[in-house]
C-alpha cells in the first residue's frame, strides 16, 4: 500500500474560518466516500502551536502507486486542489507501507 500524506500551510492572512477555506476543507472532506481508491482517508486541523507545523493535514492510503495515480487524476481530487491553491501551499510524501 502507498501512504500519501498532505500538510497544507495557509498564506499570510488567511484564517482558518475565511469561506474559501471552509468550502476546501468540505471538498477533501467529501473524498473519502467519493474516490474508490482510497482504502483509508482522514484529515484535520493542527492543534500544535510549533511555528514550524502545518496547518492542515490530509492522511490517506491507496493500494498501489496506480490507485494513486487514479486518485490524484479524479475531478473531484482535482476540483478541491483548485480551491486549496487559492489560499495555501502544501508538501506531500507518499511510500509504501
Amino acid at each position: 500500500m502507498i501512504r500519501h500524506l498532505v500538510l497544507f500551510k495557509l498564506n499570510e492572512g488567511v484564517e482558518r474560518d475565511d469561506p474559501r477555506v471552509m468550502k476546501g476543507v468540505e471538498a477533501f472532506r467529501a473524498l473519502g466516500a467519493k474516490i474508490p481508491e482510497l482504502r483509508f482517508w482522514e484529515l484535520g486541523w493542527n492543534v500544535s502551536d510549533r511555528p514550524i507545523a502545518y496547518d492542515f493535514a490530509i492522511n490517506s492510503a491507496c493500494d498501489d502507486a496506480d490507485a494513486l495515480r487514479r486518485y490524484v487524476e479524479h475531478p473531484d481530487h482535482q476540483a478541491g486542489v483548485a480551491l486549496w491553491r487559492e489560499f495555501a501551499t502544501w508538501v506531500i510524501a507518499d511510500y509504501e507501507f
